[in-house]
């Protein structure tokens, strides 16, 4: 089953679970409002597509961090924190798919082939 983290009100998170809908995937959703970050799953996500990427600063929970907390994100084990302490903070969604391959962002044309994966 495809898993996707995110907030169910961020205009993202909400494309991209439309545009699955629309493709037959079915979703498993995970509110990081609601649930939070799970911290087991971090390590993960970082593993696949590096710590820089699931730290969203454009978003307004990163400007409204102060500048020595944003100054201390430098590594891995660092953006872990802060997103462990701040799930908005994360960039969405973050997707597990079937394959094992996990996404973060939603791009149509790079999920297209996952979610036909997904279906067969």
């Amino acid at each position: 089953m495809t898993k996707l983290y995110g907030i169910p009100n961020c205009d993202t998170v909400k494309r991209a679970r439309a545009w699955l809908a629309e493709q037959g995937v079915a979703v498993e959703f995970h509110d990081f409002k609601k649930q939070g970050v799970l911290a087991e799953r971090v390590p993960a996500w970082q593993a696949a597509v590096g710590w820089q990427p699931l730290v969203n600063r454009q978003g307004t929970t990163w400007r409204k961090l102060a500048p020595e907390v944003q100054a201390a994100v430098v590594d891995a084990a660092s953006a872990q924190a802060l997103m462990l302490a701040e799930p908005s903070v994360v960039k969405r969604p973050v997707v597990e798919w079937p394959n094992g391959r996990i996404t973060v962002g939603f791009v149509p044309a790079d999920w297209a082939p996952l979610a036909s994966a997904a279906l067969g």
